[in-house]
């Protein structure tokens, strides 16, 4: 059925300056996007991408030239920010003006393809580039005087994978890491299966994937160091790979699952104030001053918890879709990067350390 179309806003032609006023429109609203790109350059990570993925052998200019490897890097940014795989990053940069823009790139621009965006970030994993660039925005940090070092904080987070559909038997030479083993005679199959991933339990939830275990800094709540391990690893095991000599005589937040005798160890061997919060047991339960004690504590250690809040919320949560614990590391390794980066445009537009 016909509509009288003059009854209506005008709709369908556009005019000279409308792009110009979509993305003010975007920047009013609030557009991350254009904050991160204003406070930080990101050609600050150039020489160190394109010494590792460029090939400088190459005699001749001959062949297809790669795409710009800052512009793939902040492909990267986006997909971890916005929780999108391969499939949806291509369709959301052909599609929104606010990723175009991000990126440098202007309509009509090639945008790499899904093939692309996988294959770049086999490399930046299989190079060891991300935790080399997570180290170097925390140099960044440091050199703005951003890493505080008035104490430190470590907290663990589940990162869920995609669930595997083994038997018994199956599942438990995967437990008894024996893995490897299984699938020899179907190569397709096997390398769909992730025998890295563990299933555990915590209040009651099954989860099944890996742990991002982060160093954090009380007073910035930037990250300074991770470590990733199944989920079935305790909280607390990673401890040694966090701490360095640095964190001496900074005070040491945790929860409870970080008290014991190993823990008191490792946290005494690099000198740091142990303020983890205490733990009653059976026929021992904490006194009124302990608890008290832990209260106090409390107010700095959940500032731990505002960093995978973060992560689980407006990065649409803490996920990888990937094989094998290798690939889970550099996505962990991303998504405390982009967490950073994203802090670091927000601290320095509302100046709030």
């Amino acid at each position: 059925m016909d509509y009288d179309s003059t009854k209506y806003i005008k709709t369908g032609n556009k005019g000279l300056f409308d792009e110009q006023e979509t993305y003010q429109k975007l920047s009013d609203i609030g557009n991350p996007l254009e904050v991160i790109s204003k406070v930080l350059g990101f050609g600050m990570f150039r020489e160190n991408l394109e010494a590792k993925l460029l090939n400088r052998d190459k005699k001749n200019n001959a062949g297809a030239k790669p795409f710009d490897v800052v512009m793939m890097f902040k492909i990267m940014i986006l997909q971890r920010y916005y929780g999108l795989g391969d499939t949806q990053i291509e369709y959301q940069i052909l599609d929104r003006l606010s990723f175009k823009k991000f990126l440098g790139l202007e309509s009509g621009d090639k945008v790499p393809d899904e093939k692309t965006v996988w294959a770049f970030r086999e490399k930046l994993t299989n190079e060891g580039l991300i935790e080399d660039m997570f180290s170097q925005f925390t140099k960044y940090l440091e050199s703005k005087g951003l890493i505080m070092n008035e104490g430190k904080m470590v907290d663990a987070n589940f990162t869920v994978a995609p669930r595997q559909r083994n038997t018994r038997d199956e599942n438990k030479m995967i437990k008894e890491d024996n893995g490897d083993e299984l699938w020899n005679n179907e190569p397709n199959k096997k390398k769909h299966k992730d025998i890295d991933a563990r299933w555990t339990k915590k209040n009651g939830e099954t989860f099944f994937g890996y742990k991002n275990h982060a160093k954090v800094d009380t007073k910035s709540k930037f990250i300074d160091n991770f470590e990733v391990t199944g989920a079935f690893v305790h909280d607390s095991q990673p401890l040694d790979k966090l701490l360095t000599e640095d964190d001496a005589g900074q005070d040491f937040h945790a929860d409870s699952a970080y008290t014991g005798k190993d823990q008191e160890k490792v946290i005494s061997k690099y000198k740091m104030n142990n303020q983890v919060h205490e733990k009653g047991y059976r026929n021992k339960p904490l006194t009124d001053e302990q608890k008290e004690s832990n209260k106090k504590k409390s107010k700095t250690r959940a500032r731990a918890e505002h960093v995978f809040g973060f992560m689980e919320q407006s990065m649409n949560g803490l996920v990888v879709r990937s094989v094998g614990i290798k690939r889970a590391t550099g996505i962990i390794g991303l998504i405390n990067l982009t967490y950073n980066l994203f802090r670091y445009g927000q601290v320095t537009r509302l100046n709030i350390i």
